[in-house]
């Protein structure tokens, strides 16, 4: 018999464990020099239904420079609302082509016997067509890694666990 790892389940408490590291992250306490980038999104599972106890983390590789002052630079902490919501707000990335992910995601939920690793992509980026990550990735896949600008500016992804149009999700070795 194996003993329980800590990637084996983030417990019925998460939101209350992790506050600390979400309320550093909220949108409110964002302390950054330049532009921002808006992603909001539902968190779903197999069967479509909001996810209400997840936690989603990002990375930005990009964010640290852009934001010196904030307490942990790059990095998101958010949990999911009451119906599956998240929102993450990024220091926008550099102009040009990127073709790099914005963030690097990982989440954790109730019931997930390990975390999942994702990333999400502008729709926008110039850079896409020549991304090495999207290569790996079957083109009929790709679209489940893309946020779309919405109208107003701001733009939706949604992560979806599993079922037809399940997000990506990549292993690391």
């Amino acid at each position: 018999m194996s003993k329980i790892t800590t990637s084996q389940t983030i417990g019925p408490f998460s939101h209350e464990a992790w506050r600390w590291a979400a309320e550093a992250c909220m949108p409110g306490n964002l302390k950054t020099s330049g532009p921002t980038v808006l992603i909001t999104g539902v968190i779903l599972d197999g069967d479509g239904r909001p996810i209400d106890d997840a936690q989603i983390e990002a990375w930005t590789p990009d964010g640290e420079g852009a934001e010196a002052e904030q307490l942990i630079p790059g990095f998101r902490r958010i949990p999911s609302g009451a119906d599956g919501e998240f929102s993450l707000r990024i220091a926008a990335p550099q102009a040009g082509a990127r073709g790099e992910p914005l963030a690097y995601v990982t989440v954790f939920a109730r019931g997930l016997v390990k975390h999942q690793f994702t990333a999400v992509f502008l729709e926008d980026d110039a850079g896409l067509a020549q991304s090495a990550i999207l290569a790996q990735v079957p083109e009929a896949r790709r679209a489940t890694l893309l946020a779309r600008k919405a109208d107003d500016g701001h733009y939706r992804w949604d992560i979806r666990m599993q079922g037809e149009q399940e997000t990506v999700f990549f292993d690391y070795a």
